[in-house]
C-alpha cells in the first residue's frame, strides 16, 4: 500500500492547486466549512468564504506551515457565495490567484487577486475576468504565455454555456452524445484577463473520437495539467462517477487521448487534485472525506508519491473509498 499523509489535520481543506516557487510547496486549497445546507447537485454545501495559502520543504514528512488568510470573500467587491477552488501563477516576480466566486445573481465568474509573494495575502481586482464562467481553474506556463484551463459541470455550471454563451435553458449532453468538455483559454500580457476566447478540450479514445457523456471516465470538473516526457498530461474529476483520470498529448490545448484512472474513489463524493514535481519525485495531491466521517463538504488535504511506468503511464493509486 503507497504511503499516504494528510497534510493539514487541524482544519478541513479541500481541492489542492500545489506549486513549487522559490525551491518550496506552496499549496493553495479551498477552506471547507461546517454548512446546515441540505447536500444537492447544486453544491450548495460548499459554502467557503475565504481561502488560505500552506508550505513545506518535505510533503511526506516536513512541516506544513499555514500561512494564514490569503483572500476572504468580504474583500472581493463583486462578491456573492461561494468561494471554491483556486489557482495561482508566477509572472515577473508577481503572483496571480484565479478564484471562482458567484456574483450577485448566482452565476461563477473568474476573479483575479494579486500579490507580491507566493503566500499572499492577496488583493482582488475590482471586478471579475470579462467573460469568464465555470469554476475549477489550472493556470499552465507555455513558452512565455500563461494558459488558464477551468470548467465544472452540475453546480459549476458548464452547461449553462455553448460556444462561450449563456444559454436561456442549460443543455447536459446524454447517452451516446459527446461529452462537454473542459476550457482552455490564453490570458492576457497582464494576466488580468482573456486573450482571445475559451477553447473546447477534447478527450478522445485511441480512435480520435471524443469521449461520450455515458462514459464513466468522461470530463465532469478540476482539469490540471502537467508536462512528463516532452507530453502534456491532461488530468481531471469524472465527478459522479468518482474517479481521476488522465489523457495525454502534444498538444496543451489538446486533444488529448485518454489514457487511464489515476486515483480509484476516495471517501466522500468529490474527488479534486494536482500533480506537481518537486526535487525528483513527483506528487499527488488531493483530498477525501474519511476523517469527518464521510461529509462530502468537510474533507482534508492528501498526499502521496505518484509514479509512471517505462512507457510513461500513471500508475494506478488506490483511493481507499468504498
Amino acid at each position: 500500500m503507497k504511503q499516504k499523509r494528510y497534510l493539514f489535520p487541524a482544519d478541513y481543506m479541500a481541492d489542492p492547486s500545489v506549486h513549487v516557487f522559490n525551491d518550496r510547496i506552496y499549496i493553495y486549497p479551498s477552506h471547507d466549512i461546517e454548512s446546515d445546507n441540505v447536500e444537492n447537485d447544486n453544491g450548495d454545501q460548499y459554502i467557503m468564504r475565504d481561502s488560505h495559502v500552506l508550505s513545506t520543504d518535505d510533503p511526506m514528512t516536513g512541516e506544513v506551515i499555514d500561512h494564514g488568510k490569503a483572500l476572504d470573500i468580504a474583500d472581493i467587491p463583486w462578491a456573492g457565495r461561494q468561494l471554491w477552488d483556486a489557482d495561482v501563477a508566477e509572472k515577473d516576480g508577481k503572483y496571480f490567484l484565479y478564484f471562482p466566486l458567484k456574483d450577485r445573481n448566482d452565476i461563477f465568474r473568474t476573479g483575479v487577486a494579486v500579490a507580491n509573494r507566493p503566500e499572499g495575502p492577496f488583493v482582488p481586482q475590482p471586478d471579475p475576468i470579462r467573460g469568464s464562467y465555470s469554476i475549477d481553474y489550472c493556470v499552465l506556463p507555455v513558452d512565455g504565455d500563461y494558459l488558464l484551463y477551468f470548467g465544472g459541470l452540475w453546480g459549476g455550471q458548464l452547461q449553462r454555456y455553448k460556444d462561450n454563451k449563456a444559454l436561456e435553458t442549460p443543455y447536459l449532453p446524454a447517452g451516446d452524445e459527446p461529452a462537454l468538455p473542459s476550457r482552455v483559454v490564453k490570458l492576457s500580457a497582464d494576466m488580468l484577463q482573456f486573450d482571445g476566447s475559451p477553447r473546447p478540450v477534447y478527450i478522445v479514445d485511441a480512435d480520435g473520437n471524443p469521449l461520450k457523456a455515458n462514459d464513466p471516465h468522461r470530463f465532469f470538473e478540476a482539469s490540471w495539467v502537467h508536462k512528463y516526457n516532452g507530453k502534456y498530461y491532461f488530468s481531471y474529476s469524472t465527478g459522479d462517477t468518482h474517479l481521476l483520470c488522465y489523457a495525454v498529448g502534444d498538444s496543451p490545448y489538446g486533444p488529448f487521448v485518454y489514457q487511464g484512472v489515476i486515483l480509484t474513489p476516495v471517501t466522500g463524493w468529490t474527488t479534486h487534485h494536482s500533480i506537481v514535481e518537486f526535487r525528483g519525485k513527483w506528487y499527488l495531491f488531493h483530498h477525501d472525506s474519511k476523517p469527518s466521517g464521510g461529509k462530502s463538504w468537510l474533507r482534508r488535504l492528501k498526499v502521496c508519491e505518484l509514479e509512471y511506468d517505462a512507457d510513461g503511464h500513471i500508475i494506478t493509486i488506490d483511493g481507499g473509498g468504498e
